[in-house]
């Protein structure tokens, strides 16, 4: 039986930390306490909502002095139940979303300080206004956070060209798990002054410390950005697409997504309003989405375009494309894209993959897995799509139409997690390419990384957090 523990004291000293209004313990917690595929729902001792780094600290030191875990919250949109309590009520959850300043901009120097809370479209935006580019960008980009962008290292469509949120940032600050302040927000692009922290914490999902706040790179804006809707005959044409695309645009291709005819069938049934080109085209199993920034015009942007797609045409490596007219047609077709996890959302429960393959691999990768899925489970369907770019798909998995999606889930989860999982790392891939492991792919992690890996990783969480308070049983098992 567990000893039942008085946290009356406790929750006191966390209301004079940060106020009477900002430590929830009644009333509806679901956003808090619910992940948001709503796979996992937990119980929070209370949520914590400080609103500067000091009240941070504090947080962090009278909860390690309790000895009462700690579940650093952003936005709350990952994907692998990584910012949600567990059930024994015994968690805080440390919520940063007060936490949302835009501390500084160095325009000189092509970097903003901001606070960890702050909203990527809202930073995306207020950029834009200033004349710059943030090009952190993903579906969740309106309710997802920095500091959980970079507590995950999100990815996002530009990746390509821009990198990972990792690739974006310059320096940190960091609250430990003994409550101390790291101030590491330098703007410095060259410091090899032993060690670098700052890698150490982006990735890290709240397990080694929390991200108070960060200073990111910005970019100029481009003098036009186009997009382009390609329809190809196989994922092979796609992949050669991509180098074609790199020959032609060089570092003016800013976005390289491929999505398979069936998860853009499913955007059509379930969004019809969106009209998806070229989904009756028999001979076009794929489609591809490609993004040209120029720095020089529009014109010049254009007919780049116009080239590659000709050179494509002529190759048989496209057989129809399409290039956006206006700001908002493009817009409409990367909706289309990003409206394909919602869109397989309505079509039932599904089993979801986040996976990376060496571009050079991938065409042979989906051949073999889709394979290997319709063998095990006849029927089975495939929501193959994502990052081509940059080596990154989210190769889902449906039930067979008449099949019962939760039925299906239950029984056939696991079995398709292991069948897709060893054939990536047959083909020297990543099972989590951009989302994380956060708690539910622990097990994967102790299964799929070389021991020595983890021995490493075990030694960095011992040192840093000896007594696990940050968010423990996330990455690593407890």
């Amino acid at each position: 039986m567990t000893t039942p523990i008085d946290f009356t004291p406790l929750l006191a000293a966390l209301r004079q930390i940060v106020g009477e209004s900002n430590v929830l313990t009644e009333g509806d917690l679901t956003g808090y306490e619910q992940d948001w595929r709503k796979r996992d729902r937990g119980r929070a001792l209370a949520v914590v909502r400080p609103g500067s780094t000091p009240e941070v600290a504090a947080v962090v030191k009278a909860c390690a002095a309790a000895g009462v875990s700690l579940v650093p919250q952003g936005g709350n949109t990952g994907l692998v139940t990584g910012s949600t309590p567990d059930a024994s009520g015994r968690q805080v959850v440390l919520s940063l979303n007060r936490m949302a300043a835009i501390r500084a901009v160095d325009t000189a120097n092509l970097t903003v300080t901001v606070e960890a809370g702050c909203v990527l479209q809202t930073l995306q935006e207020t950029m834009e206004k200033a004349g710059f580019l943030f090009p952190l960008s993903l579906a969740a980009e309106g309710s997802c956070t920095i500091g959980g962008n970079l507590a995950t290292n999100a990815g996002g469509t530009q990746v390509l060209r821009y990198g990972n949120a990792r690739e974006l940032c310059l320096g940190l600050e960091v609250v430990n798990a003994q409550g101390e302040v790291w101030n590491g927000l330098t703007g410095l692009r060259k410091d090899n002054t032993g060690y670098d922290l700052r890698n150490l914490f982006v990735g890290s999902e709240g397990t080694l410390g929390v991200i108070t706040a960060a200073t990111m790179k910005l970019y100029p804006l481009p003098a036009a950005t186009l997009t382009a809707w390609a329809a190809v005959p196989s994922m092979e044409a796609a992949v050669t697409l991509l180098g074609m695309a790199h020959q032609h645009l060089g570092a003016g291709l800013t976005g390289f997504e491929a999505m398979g005819k069936f998860a853009l069938s499913l955007v059509g049934k379930h969004m019809p309003q969106l009209r998806v080109p070229f989904l009756d085209d028999d001979s076009a199993p794929y489609c591809v989405l490609l993004e040209n920034s120029d720095n020089e015009s529009e014109e010049h942007a254009r007919g780049q375009f116009e080239r590659l797609l000709e050179t494509a045409l002529d190759a048989g490596v496209v057989s129809d494309a399409v290039v956006a007219e206006n700001i908002a047609q493009a817009h409409g077709l990367w909706h289309i894209r990003e409206s394909i996890p919602m869109a397989q959302a309505e079509e039932g429960l599904n089993v979801k993959h986040d996976i990376s393959v060496p571009v050079s691999k991938i065409a042979e990768f989906v051949s073999v897995t889709d394979d290997i899925l319709r063998e095990a489970i006849p029927g089975v369907r495939l929501v193959n799509f994502g990052h081509l770019g940059d080596g990154n798909l989210h190769y889902n998995v449906q039930a067979p139409v008449d099949g019962d999606p939760r039925a299906f889930l239950l029984a056939e989860e696991e079995r398709i997690n292991d069948l897709v999982y060893r054939s990536v790392a047959s083909f020297d891939g990543s099972f989590s390419a951009e989302h994380g492991v956060g708690g539910m792919k622990v097990h994967k992690l102790e299964q799929f990384k070389a021991p020595v890996a983890l021995q490493m990783m075990r030694a960095v969480k011992g040192a840093l957090d000896p007594q696990n308070t940050m968010n423990p049983g996330r990455v690593l098992a407890a």
